[in-house]
């Protein structure tokens, strides 16, 4: 960066047509950038933050760019220009919003007669009145932070005395009590016997630049920190979910052995991202004396709350269910369970207590859909029973009633998630509609395939599961 007072080495401005067409297509390239940025995601989100922040960067890089493009094309005023004419130049200059001239100062100190120069806007960038005159070095690292005094002093000395150019960074405080970046590039100017006669630097105010990093680091930081913590917590509730919910995949019998059983397979479908791991869940569990115990239900909300209180029901249920609390009244007690844990939530459910001697199905439901009952190539949902939602209010009293299965019948529980809506009737509609395929079906694990290519390929926004049970013998 050869200093101005070396007039052997002129600066050539390139032609006036090439910088206009590059001075064209810089503003062009701000305008679209700009554009982006308005669209940028908002700002309360971490990732959005990040690419704002990014975007204002690129977009005072862009100034700095055009700014200076545009003093390449002016060139500088003409050293017999009148002095109000030269004023006003910089003054209309010094208007422009990232111009150049109200970013960028320089000085000269002649070390031979001890005359210092600034430039009308390093005393604006330095917030220093004209009136007081220019600094000399020694005096300089007076506006200089603290902890920048002695990087400073290095750098001036080491031009001054073994000629190294500046190209460094300080912290300046001005008067107002205001803390600048100063970015400064000087060189040593030597006299004919190759000492030096001066020093001359350009100083650069680029503290909305530095801000701007700032911005972008800070909030890659923040964004790749809740990143993490996400994926953490999905893991967590992942191995949470897997250490709960029933270890066994194809069919299983319960129970193994004698006149009939129930031919049980289950599935677990994740939600369309696969990111929301909820609280959902299926259980088929042999009971002491021969009975067996199908469960499905969900709670609301995602991630390690929702699966540790799934976990918490889930072992409750199991256990109450051994203990030989009927259906209804186990609903009533996982209700007040909910309605009175540290963690409040909802959750729906639907109990079946399976007895093969008889063939007697309970059940109860809380706020769920009711089971699908599967006979001769025909299915329907069987009758809806009254119970609220767990944990919705104190006291629930949850209806309890019976069916009675006959050899072949097939029993589909779901959650509601399966679909992909709320609404009850269109996942049992569809169900429903796939009676034929469940007859041809040689067991319960066949037809859960059947549902999962049906429902597998949804939309869902929520996680799901599904449980068929097949009456054999």
């Amino acid at each position: 960066m050869p200093s101005h007072v070396f007039a052997d080495r002129p600066a050539q401005p390139p032609e006036r047509g090439a910088m206009d067409a590059l001075i064209t297509r810089t503003r062009r390239l701000r305008g679209d950038l700009e554009a982006v940025r308005q669209d940028a995601v908002a700002a309360d989100d971490p990732r959005g933050r990040w690419q704002r922040a990014l975007c204002d960067l690129a977009v005072h890089q862009l100034d700095d760019l055009g700014s200076h493009l545009d003093q390449l094309r002016e060139g500088l005023p003409a050293a017999e220009a009148p002095a109000d004419e030269l004023a006003e130049h910089e003054a209309d200059a010094a208007a422009r919003p990232g111009s150049l001239l109200s970013r960028v100062g320089s000085a000269e100190w002649n070390l031979l007669t001890d005359e210092v120069s600034w430039s009308d806007e390093l005393f604006q960038i330095l917030g220093r009145d004209p009136a007081d005159g220019p600094m000399s070095l020694d005096e300089l690292p007076s506006l200089v932070f603290a902890e920048d005094q002695g990087l400073l002093t290095a750098v001036v000395t080491d031009c001054l005395v073994d000629g190294r150019p500046i190209d460094e960074e300080f912290r300046m405080v001005r008067p107002d009590g205001r803390l600048r970046t100063v970015h400064m590039m000087g060189e040593p100017v030597l006299d004919q016997d190759g000492c030096t006669a001066s020093m001359w630097a350009v100083l650069r105010d680029v503290s909305e630049l530095r801000r701007s990093q700032r911005a972008v680091r800070d909030s890659r930081d923040s964004f790749q920190r809740r990143r993490h913590a996400e994926l953490t917590e999905r893991r967590l509730a992942v191995e949470m979910q897997e250490a709960v919910l029933p270890p066994w995949r194809g069919s299983l019998q319960f129970p193994v052995s004698g006149p009939t059983s129930l031919d049980v397979a289950a599935h677990y479908l994740p939600s369309a991202n696969g990111a929301l791991i909820g609280g959902d869940w299926y259980d088929a569990l042999q009971l002491p004396g021969g009975e067996s115990l199908l469960s499905v239900g969900g709670l609301t909300g995602h991630g390690v709350t929702a699966t540790s209180s799934m976990a918490m029901l889930l072992g409750a249920l199991r256990g109450m269910a051994v203990a030989g609390v009927r259906p209804g009244q186990l609903m009533s007690h996982l209700n007040h369970l909910l309605d009175t844990a540290a963690q409040p939530a909802l959750g729906s459910g639907l109990c079946c207590r399976y007895d093969p001697a008889t063939r007697v199905l309970s059940r109860a439901q809380a706020g769920h859909p009711a089971p699908l009952l599967f006979r001769d190539g025909a299915g329907c949902a069987l009758a809806t029973l009254d119970g609220v939602l767990l944990g919705a209010t104190s006291a629930a009293a949850y209806e309890e009633a019976d069916v009675t299965l006959r050899p072949g019948d097939l029993l589909v529980l779901y959650t509601d998630g399966l679909t992909g809506t709320t609404a009850d009737e269109d996942a049992a509609d569809r169900l429903t509609a796939l009676a034929a395929r469940f007859t041809e079906a040689r067991d319960a694990q066949e037809c859960v395939r059947v549902v999962v290519e049906e429902f597998g390929q949804g939309a869902r926004e929520d996680d799901a599961c599904v449980l068929v049970a097949r009456v054999t013998g």
